[in-house]
């Protein structure tokens, strides 16, 4: 009974971690990206879109590539130090996590500034071009098709190249995380 209290409270734990952490970015990115947004013509603040949609695909990539991938080939890079293996077996180890973060926090963030982008992106075409309707419909419909196409492409890619991507990012975090 112990080992079940324990699990739910640790799950209650991770439940409030991560609604504390989605609530925060989504609250900053939000802000930071409708702001910035506001100031710029139409082709800038597309480009920022492709980025938002393309920062989401790549994070959901990655929550896919760590669930798949296999802990024997960094142990292996592990004791020949290969740098990032270590910190790659931890993604690893945590992948249900890791894939929560990057898939869903991630991901569904960047899928809600994407929608808050294109509704500005809309409003500005709108209004640049005199257009007596609404294209909100059509522009959300491409992103929402792009988004899902490039996760459905990406998905693909994690699962056949998991180890390598895996590694990547293990790399990176080592590079990043390392402070000496």
């Amino acid at each position: 009974m112990k080992k079940e209290s324990k699990k739910d409270s640790s799950e209650i734990k991770w439940f409030i971690t991560i609604f504390a952490l989605s609530f925060v970015l989504s609250v900053i990115f939000s802000f930071i990206s409708t702001s910035a947004i506001g100031g710029l013509s139409i082709l800038p603040a597309v480009l920022v879109l492709f980025l938002v949609i393309f920062l989401g695909i790549v994070f959901d990539v990655i929550g896919v590539a760590v669930t798949v991938a296999k802990e024997p080939h960094f142990h292996a890079k592990a004791s020949k130090k290969i740098a990032g293996s270590k910190t790659s077996l931890k993604l690893i180890k945590n992948s249900a996590k890791v894939a929560n973060i990057c898939a869903d926090v991630i991901g569904d963030i960047a899928g809600v500034l994407s929608g808050s982008i294109s509704a500005l992106i809309s409003m500005k075409v709108t209004s640049a071009f005199n257009l007596n309707f609404d294209i909100q419909f059509i522009i959300s419909a491409i992103v929402a098709s792009l988004t899902i196409g490039g996760k459905a492409i990406g998905k693909g890619i994690a699962q056949r190249n998991s180890t390598e991507i895996v590694g990547m990012v293990g790399k990176a975090l080592k590079i990043f995380g390392d402070r000496k």
